[in-house]
């Protein structure tokens, strides 16, 4: 077995309990909202769908196109730089230090690398290639959003790794140093090199093993870089992580917005758990209620995770945004998207 399929196995380290949150009860994290009863046999009715009755189609005939970053590239790069990695891996340039969400370079989301969803495309840059980074944003714990490996390998060139409450504690038991960790309810945050970091709520859920459910918590992220003068505006930035609709996200853009771009997750849906993942529908009207300008629908384009089209997800959302005047971004994984001045870009899916 490869030590990248060990270590993604060794996720039982001791979890902490945070009862004055008030998300937390009985040791587990919650939803204000709770989730909806799944109907008798529903969850084995979806495991066995997704062994034996995966539709065609949910997996690219021939790998996306991938546009090659090199350090030199992201060096050069002017600050309000966004480059898009793959799934919900995005990387940021701002006042002069990068910033990662949800980094992961494994070859599949999965707690072993022999099986599971396997990457469509290679990273557009290798996990050893990227500069030193001021920073790591998570948002929870699943596979594709939390690799150990990836931030095993991170811990010591990644100046602070932003965390919900609990998935900090992961990090600390995997061996990044704590003093590099902090931790976060919702509504809570930080202000680091001049940037604003506040952990936001999202309905999701978490868990790596069988036992482990709900024990660290969800947030999404609103990321603020203020005014410098001379007439900067700023720049508003909201990261989803997972969630499905709820009327947080209204909460959210009455409290941060009008975000400048919203990253929000458009992907890996079914109506039958749409409770912890939007349908495309419900994307475009987080959109809106978090006043957003450009959004820029990410979770999607890399890892097979659902029944539906693996280019469903732009083509609906590229539908409803043309329908409701919403600018949209779709950059390539590893184009390069200017946060002070979006622009349009190509439906690259239909190549």
């Amino acid at each position: 077995m490869s030590t990248c399929t060990l270590s993604a196995v060794r996720t039982t380290a001791p979890l902490v309990d945070y009862p004055a949150s008030p998300q937390s009860a009985d040791g587990r994290f919650r939803n204000p909202v709770p989730r909806p009863p799944m109907p008798a046999g529903g969850m084995a009715r979806i495991w066995w769908d997704f062994m034996w009755n995966k539709p065609a189609g949910t997996v690219p005939q021939t790998a996306p196109e991938v546009l090659p970053l090199t350090r030199a590239d992201l060096d050069a790069a002017p600050d309000r730089s966004l480059f898009r990695l793959g799934h919900s891996t995005v990387l940021l340039k701002l006042r002069g230090g990068f910033w990662i969400t949800d980094p992961v370079f494994a070859e599949r989301a999965s707690p072993v690398q022999w099986m599971g969803p396997k990457r469509f495309h290679a990273p557009p840059i290798a996990l050893d290639e990227l500069p030193p980074l001021r920073g790591v944003i998570l948002s929870h714990d699943h596979y594709d959003h939390l690799d150990r490996d990836t931030v095993v390998r991170l811990a010591g060139r990644a100046g602070v790794f932003l965390a919900p409450l609990g998935v900090g504690d992961r990090l600390v038991a995997w061996g990044v140093p704590a003093d590099k960790v902090r931790q976060f309810d919702w509504w809570q945050g930080a202000t680091i090199d001049g940037l604003q970091f506040t952990a936001t709520p999202a309905q999701h859920f978490s868990g790596r093993g069988l036992f482990d459910g709900d024990r660290t918590l969800w947030t999404s992220w609103a990321i603020i870089d203020p005014p410098a003068g001379d007439g900067d505006p700023g720049l508003r930035l909201f990261f989803s992580g997972d969630s499905g609709y709820f009327d947080g996200f209204a909460e959210i853009g009455r409290r941060f917005g009008p975000f400048d771009v919203t990253m929000i997750e458009t992907g890996a849906y079914d109506p039958r758990w749409a409770y912890v993942h939007m349908l495309p529908e419900q994307t475009v009207q987080a959109h809106a209620d978090l006043r957003g300008r450009w959004l820029l629908p990410v979770h999607n384009g890399t890892f097979d995770l659902a029944f539906h089209a693996w280019d469903d997800p732009f083509e609906r959302v590229a539908a409803l945004g043309a329908e409701r005047g919403i600018d949209l971004a779709t950059p390539r994984m590893g184009e390069r998207l200017d946060l002070s001045a979006p622009q349009p870009t190509e439906a690259w899916w239909r190549d």
